[in-house]
């Protein structure tokens, strides 16, 4: 049986690659410290059928924690290193706790992988290394060495060293640079999330800027395809892999479609544009399709809607509960 371990494996992302897994009969070791940044009620959420799971195991793990890393033995096929202190503008009001963690946390990642031999590596990467790059869509090739908040310069870090361990160790590293992924569990501090749920309270939503910030927002379902590729993929032993959906939807497309999928217009507050955001982004996923067959099948407004069914769903489910 394949073992995986997953960092990050009770938040979004984490949790739905373990739902895979779990399903194609893999075992699975999830690491989460479950950081305050957002309510640990909705990671347990997240996780509450894994801990059902014969395969499962979940240990409660700081990344920086040495003497916790030190005590995993087990054999593991892959690395899934998906744990990070995100966010942009977080990391511009904490950037020491960012490079901390994401830095020194995949460090000691690195390090726990050439300690136990793990042949794979996948690490979560982010669009957010472009910085401001005018020539769209984005490309692995592309100048990446000017990043514009310390969160992106930590996961260009994260490459480089992801690199050198490649090198000198022998293990396979795959970079996949996630690009703006929605769906069911989202964080709630992102925008998708965050925009619903104030759309249904009639609370305003805050546009930054005129509205035409565009991105290439990904639904979590064709990602999770794209990084179970990356755990299988064997051909070279270092690689940096484009994960989006080729195609770009701005700020005020994504509200109007919310507003669609919720039957709810929403009250805007427009305000400047925020120190470390990009105007724009947008995947080429060319290397991703080639690599790893990689091919995005859910359309934005699709997502949004299957979102939305989500929101409903937990929120009934919720109430449900509570008057229980």
């Amino acid at each position: 049986m394949s073992h995986a371990l997953v960092t990050g494996g009770a938040g979004f992302v984490g949790s739905h690659l373990i739902d895979s897994l779990l399903t194609d009969g893999w075992r699975v070791t999830a690491l989460d410290n479950f950081d305050p940044f957002y309510a640990r009620a909705i990671k347990e959420s997240n996780i509450r059928s894994h801990r059902q799971h014969a395969n499962y195991r979940l240990l409660e793990v700081n990344l920086c924690d040495q003497a916790a890393l030190d005590s995993l033995t087990d054999r593991y096929d892959a690395i899934v290193h998906l744990a990070a202190r995100a966010g942009i503008r977080p990391s511009i009001m904490d950037p020491t706790s960012c490079q901390a963690i994401n830095v020194t946390g995949t460090q000691q990642m690195l390090e726990l992988a050439r300690r136990l031999n793990v042949p794979q590596f996948v690490f979560a990467s982010s669009s957010s290394v472009y910085g401001i790059n005018p020539h769209v869509p984005w490309c692995e090739d592309d100048y990446v060495v000017r990043p514009i908040s310390p969160y992106a310069s930590s996961k260009v870090s994260g490459e480089l060293l992801g690199h050198v361990y490649s090198h000198l160790y022998g293990m396979r590293f795959i970079a996949l640079r996630f690009f703006t992924v929605y769906g069911p569990r989202q964080r709630p501090d992102l925008a998708i999330h965050s925009f619903a749920r104030k759309i249904l309270a009639g609370e305003p939503v805050t546009v930054f800027g005129d509205g035409t910030t565009s991105r290439d927002y990904t639904y979590v379902d064709d990602i999770i395809s794209g990084v179970r590729a990356a755990m299988e993929y064997t051909s070279t032993p270092y690689e940096i892999i484009n994960l989006g959906n080729n195609q770009t939807v701005s700020l005020l497309e994504m509200i109007d479609t919310l507003q669609q999928a919720l039957g709810v217009l929403a009250i805007t507050n427009h305000l400047p544009e925020q120190p470390g955001d990009v105007r724009q982004t947008w995947a080429n996923i060319n290397k991703a399709e080639a690599l790893l067959g990689y091919r995005p099948r859910t359309r934005f407004d699709r997502g949004i809607s299957l979102f939305i069914e989500w929101i409903r769903t937990s929120d009934a489910q919720l109430l449900s509960s509570s008057v229980g």
